[in-house]
């Protein structure tokens, strides 16, 4: 499934919801969990069950529940009584143990969800790879803020106090198979800076960003989605190797060898996904 972007709404608030489940975003994330004042989370879910009843929307919808051990039961309690959602996002992830323990209470109640798995702690940095590679886990999420906060790290614009982690969260997804969803832009009138992080993740090997604002959600799939250009390079790579048996070959002057081979077939099936080809 293509996620280029994945944008919250607050679980409070059904216009915003609503809103969110028009824009272009490839998913649609309804929050029960930071987005929501403690003495609201009961409102709340009776507002996300009732926008699930009656939501028309062509993107994935996804709830995010409240961390293992606090209130997410009750959260899936609540909003299982309704319609029910594309996936489930996991905030806080420390272990695999915490994924299978939200498929279980998926799997008391019926039903057969992918679950988001948000890394954010550092011991859910340091068990990435066992939180990706966790049956239920569709995909890897990277949550900068709260782990900045966890690890007493101050966060800067040039990102290197959670770079380590960024990193070990986009590879361990990719060795279990999974995606990987970037950590919001969190200044969401600096489209120019959300272009610069999007272009910096895509480089580091995401699938897609994490959003906070409608207005996010173009740059992100712009970024996310192959150029002409990159498209039209990566269909005469595929081309040449399929012609030849040679191990390295020519394409417009550029040697190009097994990792290029693999990166243009990355391009095309990007393309695909984002309905480019």
């Amino acid at each position: 499934m293509v996620r280029r972007s994945v944008l919250f709404a607050p679980g409070d608030k059904p216009a915003l919801m609503r809103k969110a489940a028009k824009t272009d975003a490839d998913t649609v994330v309804f929050d029960l969990e930071d987005a929501v004042a403690p003495a609201d989370k009961e409102d709340a879910r009776e507002a996300v069950r009732e926008v699930l009843n009656d939501v028309e929307s062509e993107c994935e919808v996804c709830v995010r529940v409240n961390p293992i051990g606090i209130s997410a039961a009750t959260d899936l309690g609540a909003v299982l009584e309704g319609a029910t959602p594309d996936s489930v996002m996991l905030p806080k992830a420390e272990a695999a143990e915490d994924v299978q323990r939200i498929d279980r209470l998926l799997e008391e109640r019926g039903v057969d969800l992918p679950v988001l798995s948000l890394i954010e702690s550092a011991s859910g940095v340091l068990r990435a790879d066992d939180i990706a590679a966790a049956d239920a886990t569709d995909a890897l999420l990277f949550g900068a803020e709260d782990l900045a906060a966890d690890i007493g790290a101050t966060r800067t614009s040039e990102g290197m106090e959670v770079l380590y982690a960024r990193e070990r969260t986009v590879i361990a997804a990719s060795a279990a198979g999974v995606g990987a969803i970037d950590t919001i832009y969190t200044d969401y009138e600096d489209l120019d800076g959300l272009r610069e992080s999007t272009k910096r993740a895509v480089q580091f090997g995401y699938d897609g960003k994490m959003a906070i604002h409608p207005d996010q959600v173009p740059v992100i799939n712009d970024a996310f989605t192959p150029s002409d250009e990159e498209i039209a390079w990566a269909e005469r790579v595929v081309e040449a190797d399929a012609e030849t048996d040679a191990g390295v070959f020519e394409v417009d002057g550029e040697m190009i060898d097994a990792p290029l081979i693999s990166q243009a077939e990355r391009i095309l099936e990007r393309a695909r996904e984002a309905g480019r080809q």
